[in-house]
């Protein structure tokens, strides 16, 4: 059995962020880029499943611009056999339709019975892509898992819903996103580090898939960009309650300008 891992590549949470100078974009100059967090999980979860002797190899798909094959190393480095990247400078003019149109088109070159993917992207929190993918494919898919068992062509999952958590049996093919919880992400040794600079990394363009940037384009336009305000305000609201209510309402109205 093949086991797929879709992964995305993403700025590392802790980097300073910058407004790009057209005002409309973010300045990627100087930030580190490493995989989601939440795709470390169904890394770890396939790998995992390999090494029980339930798979043959585990592939990892990813979409992305020049660059991204150093945190494809990663993956590789943590386990995976080898990968395949659609490389795509313009992947940032894409939403989560395009971008699942296009990993949905490279994984029918591999047809995997098991497609692994964390919960959501740390980036754009879209929560999007894996099930736009699986229903692309006619696959069935459980998102959110925080347990995994397979046996032989039925996976056995526990979803995590508000407040509780209920099971699933699917059959495969299906796709399985994953939470926290479910497993601890190991960390790349050095030798495995070295074994991924041989690896393959498979390269694939937008016309290899039989598709084209417009297609995939999101149609939205941004109109400006602007960071969160960090610092904090610390007014004091003096009066009665009725006082300080009203002039919470104005504050909130006029100068924050958030009702």
């Amino acid at each position: 059995m093949k086991i797929a891992v879709l992964m995305k590549r993403v700025p590392d949470t802790a980097s300073t962020f910058k407004i790009g100078a057209d005002e409309k974009s973010v300045d990627t100059t100087g930030l580190k880029f490493v995989m989601s967090p939440y795709d470390e999980h169904a890394m770890e979860e396939a790998i995992a499943t390999r090494d029980a002797g339930q798979a043959e190899e585990v592939v990892v798909f990813t979409m992305g611009p020049e660059g991204t094959q150093e945190t494809i190393r990663t993956a590789l480095a943590m386990g995976a056999d080898r990968a395949v990247f659609v490389k795509d400078d313009g992947v940032a003019g894409y939403n989560s339709k395009g971008i699942a149109q296009a990993l949905a088109a490279a994984l029918k070159t591999e047809s995997p019975e098991l497609i692994f993917a964390g919960k959501q992207a740390v980036d754009d929190d879209a929560s999007q892509v894996p099930e736009r993918v699986a229903e692309l494919l006619d696959i069935p898919h459980a998102s959110i898992v925080t347990s995994f068992a397979l046996d032989g062509t039925t996976v056995t999952v526990e979803r995590e819903i508000e407040g509780g958590s209920y099971t699933l049996e699917i059959a495969l093919p299906a796709l399985i996103t994953t939470q926290k919880g479910i497993n601890t992400p190991r960390y790349p040794t050095l030798p495995n580090i070295m074994k991924a600079k041989k690896k393959e990394i498979k390269e694939l363009s937008l016309s290899d898939l039989g598709l084209s940037a417009e297609e995939l384009a999101s149609g939205i336009q941004v109109e400006g960009m602007t960071l969160p305000r960090q610092d904090r305000l610390n007014k004091i609201l003096e009066g009665e309650t009725s006082e300080r209510v009203s002039q919470l309402l104005s504050i909130l109205r006029e100068e924050e300008k958030v009702l």
